[in-house]
């Protein structure tokens, strides 16, 4: 398998694993260079039997996606022939295949199984119309990822196969048993479109009743023998999909996408309800439209009203003379939006940190506002946290401000919930995420540092502390993130020094490295700051002046050896 952190073919580190099949394993990587994340699909030829028929797949599969170009497709970048394993490099598919959704929530929404049919409609139609046809062959859930904007991307093509007038049958007999069309296993013809339209039926079937048709009783049963409620349209779409014969199936995804185009017309009792909707049509209509523009005014009224409060009391607390009537200012503003991420950000960023500490009562008060009870009898970190974005947001921020700051040294013990939520982040930039892990990795051993197993040999040792420190360091971090973030960065590097010198070294870190160590930061500083810029504030001329204050003291205790 490939190793978490390496890089391959010289551009594309292996971040970590997302996924992993019968024969592949699927990691998450990032060309840094670019700053753009891939997908890489790994197949080691150790773990395979018939490795040159797979091999032989992954290659039909790759000249496939090459050239393919449809929304709901990923696109092929590379392909990597290593001595030991294949990989194939493709777009990041950001989302959760329909098999795990399925997992969660059993049989999903009628409504949103019928969007997807159609998209699925699109894509396989694209497939199909290609100069040389493409039969995908293998349609289910496990195949088929849901991405957060609600659309689908269809992935591994390693069974499918170009269509062929010439050929009698398939050269050999694939598929997913329950899913698959019967001449996938038949041997009496080959697969065509039609066999495509039987795995989207039973995937649509699997999707909007939640029964597995590869597991008991291996039978399609009519929708509504499931669920009464489902539409008798959409059991008709499904229903001639998964017929045996292909010739009583639709004989094409556009005849198909018709109809879910009109599934309700379908139904019998269509007729009934458009006649009932005449009577009464113009009459619920003026009413319809009376009601929703009193409904949408006092919405829009509202929210708008709340907003601009929310907006007063944060504007508010910016021009308050203490820190009582500030803090109250935010209460204020939170009561109203608990949902939304600004508050909390400017509380944290105006008020607490704005001495660079964040103290015993002031941690005490934030944590009394995230478990306080909104109007909605959700706590308010509940209610962030369904603004997926703000809340990572809010996570990374407190992360940093508990690890640096907390009682001016930092407490990792309390950094270690937020980091964690920052690590495993969607929607925070790459390079916070893997700064909240790599921390969030020291806030995790930091109880267990230099304490002995019962074997005698210590848990953590200050070497791997120290390398952890140095990687958290590299970076140009006010680039990165800005000047703040930096300078607490680099005065936990210099304090640590400073503290734990006798340590480092006795782990073997040499003193001549420490004090590379100090002298980098300061070059940092250099570098990275113009304390003489009229964008620089006065907190962080003094914060920059006081750490190389911090470094000389530093430099000076290991150059006396008073350690």
């Amino acid at each position: 398998m490939l190793e978490i952190g390496s890089i391959i073919d010289g551009k594309y580190k292996i971040l970590n694993q997302i996924g992993q099949g019968g024969m592949s394993v699927v990691y998450l990587a990032i060309n840094e260079r670019a700053n753009k994340q891939w997908a890489v699909k790994e197949v080691r030829k150790d773990g395979v039997r018939d490795f040159a028929f797979v091999r032989q797949g992954l290659i039909v599969e790759m000249e496939m996606l090459k050239k393919l170009r449809h929304p709901y497709l990923p696109t092929i970048i590379d392909v990597i022939d290593l001595e030991d394993s294949f990989l194939i490099v493709m777009d990041y598919i950001e989302g959760i295949p329909f098999r795990k959704a399925l997992e969660e929530y059993g049989a999903l929404p009628q409504g949103d199984v019928i969007e997807w049919a159609k998209q699925l409609c699109e894509v396989l139609g694209y497939l199909h119309s290609r100069p040389f046809p493409i039969i995908y062959r293998d349609m289910k859930p496990d195949n088929i990822m849901l991405k957060p904007d609600g659309s689908i991307a269809l992935i591994d093509f390693g069974i499918a196969r170009e269509y062929k007038p010439y050929a009698l049958r398939d050269t050999r007999a694939l598929g997913t048993q329950g899913y698959a069309a019967p001449e996938q296993f038949g041997g009496q013809e080959q697969t065509d479109a039609r066999t495509d339209l039987y795995g989207l039926g039973t995937t649509l079937y699997h999707l909007v009743t939640g029964h597995n048709p590869a597991q008991p009783p291996y039978e399609i049963f009519p929708i509504r023998h499931w669920n009464p409620a489902l539409s008798q349209g959409l059991e008709k779409i499904i229903w001639k999909c998964t017929q045996k014969n292909p010739n009583e199936r639709y004989q094409s995804c556009a005849e198909m996408q018709y109809d879910l185009e009109h599934f309700q017309e379908l139904d019998s009792r269509y007729s009934l309800r458009q006649k009932f909707r005449l009577v009464f049509f113009l009459g619920v209509c003026i009413l319809a439209i009376v009601f929703s523009l009193i409904a949408v005014w006092a919405h829009q009224t509202e929210f708008a009203i709340i907003a601009q409060k929310y907006n007063d009391y944060i504007e508010a607390a910016k021009s308050s003379a203490t820190a009582n009537e500030q803090f109250a200012f935010y209460e204020k503003a939170l009561q109203l939006m608990p949902g939304e991420e600004r508050a909390y950000l400017e509380l944290i960023d105006k008020l607490y940190l704005r001495d660079d500490i964040l103290t015993a009562k002031e941690d005490q008060q934030l944590r009394s506002l995230l478990i306080r009870h909104a109007n909605t009898g959700k706590t308010y970190e509940e209610e962030l946290r369904e603004h997926i974005s703000g809340y990572e947001e809010l996570a990374y921020k407190l992360g940093m401000a508990y690890f640096y700051c907390y009682e001016e040294h930092g407490n990792k013990a309390l950094s270690a919930k937020w980091l964690a939520i920052a690590a495993n982040a969607t929607t925070l930039d790459v390079r916070h995420i893997q700064r909240a892990s790599k921390l969030g990795r020291i806030a995790e051993y930091y109880a267990r540092l230099g304490i002995e197993s019962k074997s005698g040999d210590a848990y953590i040792s200050y070497a791997e502390y120290w390398q952890d420190l140095c990687e958290v360091t590299r970076e140009n971090i006010t680039a990165l993130d800005n000047a703040t973030t930096a300078l607490m960065v680099y005065r936990e590097m210099v304090y640590q020094i400073y503290a734990n010198a006798i340590k480092f070294e006795q782990a073997g870190i040499s003193k001549e490295t420490l004090q590379r160590q100090l002298i980098d930061i300061g070059n940092h500083l250099d570098k990275e700051i113009d304390i003489d810029s009229k964008q620089e504030t006065d907190r962080i001329r003094q914060l920059v002046q006081e750490l190389r204050v911090n470094i000389a003291q530093a430099q000076r205790v290991l150059e006396s050896g008073e350690l």
